[in-house]
């Protein structure tokens, strides 16, 4: 008769130490472009909000370059915090190429050479890790299979079939960690030029630019002409680069 309580124990520390391993890799690879960097956030209620972004994996978090004063509610902020449970808010978030500082400027030009004209290490880079991706979706799935044979047909899975929920946290965290989201269409459509269609409350806009990239969540696209997103702004159109929820958008037409 196996040793119930000792399997329960172990299960549960190799599920904590995988759960804490994965969670400290899910990171958006959209929202992490512009970690570090100034940015503007533009919710869905239309709130306003600028800042250098920290993107970490429950939260993003927006330092001013000043201390601002909200007269409303009479207290001085320093920065602005938007947990992972509020990033259904986020409409968009935008980096303006004209606010970057020298050094960050010649980077994105990088950035956007890389992009266009990859090297085939890159491109081989990218085949592989979309490769590691499905690979791992089909080992969650035989995971699962397994456990489920462990539970009905072993000794041990009466204990095991308690522990359900450490494999399923394991799983959503994995899934953020390495989102991938895998689409052949928008694969061909990298570092070329598309329209990106936004629909924020039976609003809908367009945004032309270059492909740079996309996860489950989010969407990335560079060298788009635009209003700046901040209050009292001009009628000017400025050069940004761009992520935007992929609830609300779709990569619509190819460009030009």
């Amino acid at each position: 008769m196996p040793d119930t309580f000792l399997i329960t124990v172990i299960f549960i520390v190799i599920c904590t130490v995988a759960g804490a391993f994965v969670k400290g890799r899910a990171k958006d690879a959209c929202l992490w472009d512009f970690s570090d960097e100034n940015v503007f956030l533009e919710q869905t209620d239309g709130k306003i909000v600028w800042g250098k972004l920290n993107v970490e994996n429950t939260a993003l978090e927006f330092t001013y370059s000043e201390a601002y004063l909200d007269k409303k509610n009479k207290h001085i902020e320093t920065s602005y915090v938007l947990y992972k449970s509020e990033f259904p808010r986020v409409k968009m978030i935008a980096r303006y190429a004209d606010a970057l500082n020298v050094e960050d400027k010649k980077q994105r030009e990088k950035e956007l050479k890389e992009i266009t004209n990859p090297a085939r290490v890159k491109r081989l880079g990218r085949k592989i890790h979309n490769f590691f991706g499905t690979v791992r979706d089909s080992l969650f799935e035989i995971l699962n299979l397994f456990m489920g044979q462990v539970k009905t047909n072993m000794p041990a899975g009466k204990v095991l079939s308690g522990q359900d929920k450490y494999v399923s946290e394991i799983s959503r965290e994995a899934h953020a960690a390495f989102n991938t989201a895998y689409e052949p269409v928008l694969e061909r459509y990298i570092g070329k030029k598309v329209v990106l269609a936004v629909t924020v409350a039976g609003e809908k806009t367009e945004y032309s630019g270059i492909l740079k990239n996309y996860t489950s969540e989010f969407i990335e696209i560079m060298d788009v002409l635009m209003k700046r997103k901040a209050p009292d702004s001009d009628e000017k159109l400025y050069k940004a680069d761009v992520v935007i929820p992929r609830n609300l958008s779709v990569v619509r037409h190819a460009g030009e």
